[in-house]
This record gives C-alpha cells, sequence and structure tokens, in this order.
C-alpha cells in the first residue's frame, strides 16, 4: 500500500509539474521570474502577495507553484519544469540546505540567476568563490539566529526566569528552523534556573507536535514553557497544551503569526507569536531578480524584521497586519 501511494504521489507530482511548464510558455513578452517555495503555507501565501505587488512595479511575469509537502520529492519535480522553460530568474526556498545543491546548480548551469527567500543551500554564504553552493546570487530571509535568540529571551521572561522548556522542531536539515532553535539554545545558556530539555522533531506534521507535548509533559509534569520553531510546530504545540488542561500553564513562544492566532493569544493557549515579514521577503525577491536581470549588482544578503505579537497589542491593527492570510 505505501509503495502504491508513493508511486500514486509521484504521477502527481510530475502531472503537475508538467502544468507548471505549460504556463510558464502562455507569455514570454516580459521578463520571468519564478517563486518556488517550500510547502503550501499561509507564510508562503503572504510571500507570494509581496512578490505580486514588486512584478506589477517591475513589469515582469511571476510564476508561482507550491509544493504539497516540505520534502525533495514534491520541491525537486516542480523545479525541473521550471528549468525546462528557463525563467530568467529562480526566487526559490529550498527544503534542504545540502540535498538542494545539486539541483540547483542544474538551474545555474542551464543560465537562470538563483535567488534563494527563506531558507539556503550550504552556509547561505554567496558568490565568495568558495564551495559547491555559493552560486545563489543572493539570500533574502529573516535573521532565524536572532529570531530564536528573541524567543528565548520571550520564554524566559515568560516562564519567570526558571524552569523547564524545550523545541518543537519540524526536521534537521533545514536551515531556517535549525537555525532558530540554535539561537534558541545558545540564548537560554545566559539564564541558568532554565532547563533546556531535547528538542523535538515532528517531520512539519501538527499532530505529532500536539503527541509530543503530552509525551514531554508526562515525563515532566513541570514543563514550564515550548519554544515552536515553524508554523505547523505551532498549530500542534498550541493544540497539546490546550488538550493537556495546561493552557496558561505551559507558556508558548510560536515563531509565525499564522490566521488564527489573535484568537489563541487572546485565549491565552499561546503567549508570544514571533511575526516574520514575508511579504517583504516576496517583494524584496523580486525587486533582486529584476535588478539582476538588468545587470545591476544587488546585495548577497538581505535580512528582513520581526514584529512580536501578544494579546496585549494583537487588535492593534498595525500589529495585526503582519499575522499571514491563506
Amino acid at each position: 500500500m505505501k509503495k502504491c501511494v508513493a508511486r500514486s504521489l509521484a504521477v502527481i507530482s510530475a502531472v503537475m509539474a508538467c502544468a507548471f511548464a505549460q504556463q510558464a510558455l502562455a507569455d514570454a513578452a516580459h521578463p520571468v521570474v519564478a517563486l518556488l517555495p517550500g510547502v503550501t503555507d499561509p507564510f508562503y501565501f503572504t510571500m507570494h502577495r509581496g512578490a505580486e505587488k514588486a512584478a506589477k512595479e517591475e513589469n515582469v511575469e511571476l510564476l508561482f507553484q507550491v509544493p504539497k509537502a516540505w520534502n525533495t520529492t514534491e520541491q525537486v519535480p516542480i523545479l525541473k519544469a521550471i528549468i525546462a522553460k528557463h525563467p530568467d530568474v529562480l526566487l526559490v526556498s529550498p527544503v534542504d540546505k545540502q540535498q538542494l545543491i545539486g539541483p540547483l546548480k542544474e538551474a545555474y548551469d542551464a543560465g537562470i540567476k538563483v535567488i534563494t527567500v527563506d531558507t539556503y543551500i550550504g552556509d547561505g554564504k554567496y558568490q565568495t568563490g568558495k564551495g559547491d553552493a555559493d552560486f545563489p546570487l543572493s539570500y533574502i530571509a529573516s535573521d532565524n539566529l536572532e529570531g530564536g535568540r528573541v524567543a528565548a529571551r520571550a520564554l524566559a521572561k515568560a516562564v519567570g526566569d526558571k524552569g523547564t522548556v524545550y523545541v518543537e522542531n519540524t526536521k534537521p536539515g533545514i536551515s531556517s528552523t535549525d537555525a532558530r532553535a540554535d539561537g534558541f539554545i545558545d540564548e537560554m545558556k545566559k539564564h541558568p534556573n532554565v532547563k533546556v530539555l531535547e528538542t523535538q522533531y515532528n517531520e512539519d506534521d501538527a499532530n505529532k507536535a500536539a503527541a509530543h507535548v503530552a509525551a514531554v509533559l508526562a515525563r515532566n509534569p513541570d514543563l514550564a514553557g515550548i519554544f515552536a520553531v515553524n508554523t505547523f510546530s505551532g498549530t500542534g504545540v498550541a493544540q497539546g497544551v490546550k488538550s493537556a488542561g495546561k493552557t496558561g500553564a505551559v507558556k508558548v513562544v510560536v515563531f509565525d503569526a499564522v490566521p488564527g492566532i489573535d484568537r489563541d493569544l487572546k485565549a491565552g493557549v499561546v503567549d508570544i507569536a514571533i511575526a516574520q515579514r514575508p511579504d517583504d521577503i516576496g517583494y524584496y525577491g523580486v525587486k533582486f531578480a529584476a535588478d539582476a536581470i538588468r545587470g545591476k549588482k544587488i546585495p548577497t544578503y538581505k535580512g528582513t524584521d520581526f514584529v512580536i505579537l501578544d494579546k496585549n497589542n494583537v487588535d492593534q491593527p498595525d500589529i495585526h497586519a503582519h499575522i499571514y492570510s491563506n
């Protein structure tokens, strides 16, 4: 049964990739920029809105297709379809910092300019003339290491600077979430009365994240707090805390401001949400792409800001505007 499902998914991915390739041929009158995110997620739909705004300003055609799951099996077939149709620039969120080096090098070797958004390949340091992953022109993203530090400081304050906490992560090998976890763990070293338990990995499955909460609580009934590093982790952790009847007792800091986060903040299920600026990432991605098409030199790195949401500020219009949407 698993083999049949795998074959079916492969066929579906191939058909979607072909459909995407045909779409790319629709209009070659203007420069073409392709945006290939990591997974179906409000974060990436919000990024797409920012990219659309810049595309209109720059008069470029913007292609967009989202993999259904965060893995190379879903992302690479779409990537190969993009390579076959040869856009001028590829904006891509690599789902693995090592496994996507080869496939993206194929795009580069085909003459397609590559810019990574949100996540990176290699060490994220590009145009250095060193290593096999420095060929992208630029990396545009939140400073995820600092984002993890921000989360640690917020959670330490929320738990009264003492107690036991842990990190709910998605999977190893993803540049953005690895950095958030590293920043969190490193910053917590400055808080000696806070004990950080072993990181849990849920493979972008909110149900697994909720199950982890129950399991960790069974082993550590005095658990004081949790840092959830991404959308799916945050959704699962919030549900797990609520199901355990620990709302308010276990403090929760989540990365990303998904639809409904305002409700969870006001209900106390989530204490703090750290919103990225995915619209800015998409906007600058297309702006940089347009400059590169015109032969202009672009920065090799562009960082975007964070906005911290809590129950006291989430209804303020300028703060509420940073919640992602579907």
